[in-house]
């Protein structure tokens, strides 16, 4: 379970660290038609059957580790809280930032990219490395628990 949560919840946070390194920083360089299009084309692709296996697994795969991990006296349930502490920071800024920002940028017409863009962009950017900074540090975490487990 605790080696199933490490590498779906690694994927995750290898996908956010992906946007914040490449993909954002790549559509900063391009005019606000093809930075509206291609978000729009990545929001509708990115719910996918692989995607959502890991992402709706990470969680909760995280969660029955530290159950697991408390019922069965263990003594890694300390780095595992953290992971589970983390993956809900990060899914709450997904959930109240991110998907909104998405939502936003998708219902945004051919006239209105330029506002739309200058609306999305910034704000969802810095939310990002946020939420690759959680997601980054519950693999941490669970990592630390595998180590010394």
């Amino acid at each position: 379970m605790l080696i199933a949560a490490t590498i779906t919840t690694g994927l995750v946070a290898g996908l956010l660290f992906g946007f914040a390194c490449a993909v954002m920083p790549g559509l900063s360089r391009v005019d606000d038609a093809a930075f509206v299009a291609v978000m729009q084309s990545i929001n509708r692709r990115i719910l996918n059957g692989a995607f959502l296996v890991c992402f709706a697994g990470a969680p909760l795969l995280t969660v029955a580790s530290l159950v697991l991990e408390v019922v069965g006296d263990g003594h890694t349930w300390v780095p595992i809280a953290g992971a589970v502490l983390l993956t809900v920071v990060s899914y709450l800024i997904t959930a109240t930032v991110n998907v909104p920002l998405n939502n936003a940028v998708d219902s945004a017409g051919a006239m209105e990219r330029s506002a739309a863009r200058a609306r999305f962009e910034g704000r969802w950017v810095r939310w990002n490395i946020a939420r690759t900074l959680a997601s980054t540090g519950a693999f941490g975490a669970l990592v630390w628990a595998l180590a010394v487990g």
